[in-house]
């Protein structure tokens, strides 16, 4: 039996093609699936609408909300801040049913209060919500 030897001129080398191939596809996967933190671009100043101003009817319960996160049902202050406070008072100015409500809240006031003054609109079941808005000057 004759055993064939290696010829020691020959070199073993790796082909790295396919390698290369498989780290620049990932390089493109994670490239395209990154996302990137753009909210110190945004500039947002509320509250603005270029829609114009929707007919209400004269009968309405106005729910101001000031700078400081106060609330006004029909232009009179609550004594505190409460969502059960607030209630009470809309239920008070509901006597003729379910009024329409338009909620007017400053461009600087709390976003905790706004959404607390849209939750005890929704526990109340008050049919048509409407928030003010100005127009942009242009």
């Amino acid at each position: 039996m004759k055993f064939t030897s290696r010829n020691p001129e020959e070199d073993v080398s790796i082909n790295l093609t396919p390698l290369i191939d498989v780290v620049f596809l990932l390089l493109i996967f994670f490239m395209i699936s990154t996302t990137f933190d753009t909210t110190s671009q945004l500039k947002i100043k509320l509250p603005e609408a270029s829609q114009s101003q929707s007919a209400v009817s004269e009968r309405k319960i106005n729910l101001l909300i000031d700078a400081k996160g106060l609330f006004f049902v029909n232009s009179r202050e609550l004594t505190n801040n409460n969502s059960a406070t607030l209630k009470a008072a809309l239920e008070r100015s509901m006597v003729d049913g379910k009024l329409p409500i338009v909620i007017q809240a400053d461009a600087a006031s709390p976003v905790q209060s706004l959404v607390t003054a849209m939750d005890v609109v929704g526990q109340l079941g008050l049919p048509q919500v409407s928030i003010a808005t100005t127009r942009p000057i242009e």
